[in-house]
């Protein structure tokens, strides 16, 4: 399974080595076949014990000079940065956060959709600390073992923020569910913030890729190329063989997609950041224009509208869409402006609209009766040509098109012999 997935004026988050490596008192002997033991020891896991039950731990180090797609790992540092310099606000800001307030997070599970009989069985987590990516693994070696499991996991967590690839949806309540059944052996849950990158990938990339599966968004967003990876789908089945056989060399593999998945929503945060700031050299206009609506949707419209104007000569929905925030501004002309040059574009569906806002405008701010019945019709025409010429007549856009015809006509009756009144 793989759903693949302050600063403080950017003061340092000093964390000692002391304070986040496995505790020297719980490592152990290893209790696997003996056949094993140097598998292990050369995968670098030791043995956490809890009475007569283990869980066995991984972890990997990466230097910030790291690369991992088409960014670095200090380009996750810029990201958190950049954060603390922004004013406004977004549901993905770091502001007032170091870069180890960050926790990545993802699972390994015994299948792939939820449930109480879904047993987690890894645990991986990263975190940036004294300057490297400490990635941490904890592996459920016998289905009954979950306390060792939990327990050594929850004794090294130390974060403020959880990030995730759909995390909110399966992972955290995943954890939440076997938590349940050992929380009187373990310690608590924490309260934390939580970053769900699933949502965010959605909102860029769902009309460009085929699924926002965390391998779609590597391969064609992110330049992370694996090569003999494990697919995700066969995790559970490799996780029931292992249990049976005890042989590691496949169930290492499946931990080494899981680091994958895990160093992917690093680089995926970075470049999240840097498009959410504009400052990727390869973004797209339509990038521009989703997240401009992004930045609209928070309420942070003058963010929203600096966006759309970054992307005005490349794609005629960001004068669409800007129009919108200087008719709030009640700067009438310009939106009158930002539509008419909507209208002349390709897209069917910005002009129809483009051309209904231009009724509304005309209606409502400049009293153009006529002018506000034309631009009507040129939308129910342009409505029809996207349906092949057909008019029906119980289609809603249809139907809002007549009633505002109807209603223009009617004005324009009552203030006919009032030429001062109605143009």
């Amino acid at each position: 399974m793989s759903l693949t997935n302050h600063l403080k004026r950017f003061k340092q988050h000093i964390i000692r080595d002391s304070d986040v490596s496995i505790q020297e008192s719980k490592k152990v002997g290893f209790d696997y076949p003996h056949d094993y033991e140097n598998v292990w020891k050369e995968a670098g896991v030791v043995t956490y014990k809890d009475e007569d039950a283990v869980c066995f731990i991984r972890e990997k180090r990466y230097p910030l000079h790291h690369v991992h797609g088409n960014y670095s790992f200090s380009d996750f540092i810029t990201a958190v940065y950049q954060w603390n310099q922004f004013e406004g606000s977004h549901p993905l800001s770091t502001k007032g956060m170091g870069p180890s307030d960050l926790f990545f997070f993802d699972t390994e599970t015994t299948g792939l959709y939820g449930g109480a009989g879904n047993t987690i069985f890894l645990l991986g987590h990263a975190r940036v600390i004294d300057h490297e990516v400490i990635v941490r693994q904890h592996f459920l070696p016998e289905p009954g073992f979950e306390v060792p499991l939990y327990k050594s996991f929850l004794e090294s967590v130390d974060y403020t923020t959880l990030v995730t690839y759909n995390g909110k949806a399966f992972d955290w309540p995943q954890v939440k569910t076997r938590h349940t059944f050992v929380k009187e052996h373990v310690p608590k849950l924490p309260d934390f913030g939580h970053f769900d990158l699933y949502h965010a990938a959605r909102r860029l990339w769902k009309n460009k890729l085929e699924s926002v599966k965390l391998v779609n968004v590597e391969k064609h967003i992110l330049g992370v190329t694996r090569k003999d990876d494990v697919p995700g789908y066969l995790a559970p089945m490799i996780y029931f063989d292992y249990v049976e056989r005890k042989n590691p060399e496949a169930i290492l593999k499946v931990m080494k997609h899981n680091e994958l998945d895990i160093l992917s929503l690093i680089t995926l945060y970075t470049h999240l950041t840097f498009q959410i700031h504009c400052l990727d050299p390869q973004q797209t206009a339509e990038e521009k224009v989703f997240i401009g609506k992004w930045f609209n949707a928070i309420g942070e419209r003058e963010v929203a509208a600096s966006t759309f104007e970054l992307a005005m000569n490349e794609d005629i929905t960001a004068e669409y869409e800007l129009a919108y925030y200087y008719k709030r501004k009640k700067n009438y002309d310009k939106a009158k402006q930002l539509w008419l040059t909507a209208t002349q574009g390709n897209d069917q569906r910005i002009r129809k609209e483009a051309f209904i806002e231009l009724a509304k405008l005309m209606e409502h701010q400049y009293k153009d009766y006529k002018k506000a019945l034309a631009y009507t019709e040129s939308a129910i025409m342009v409505h029809e040509q996207t349906n092949n010429g057909q008019i029906d007549h119980a289609d809603p856009f249809v139907l809002a098109g007549n009633k505002r015809m109807k209603r223009l006509h009617g004005k324009l009756e009552k203030f006919q012999s009032f030429p001062g009144q109605a143009q």
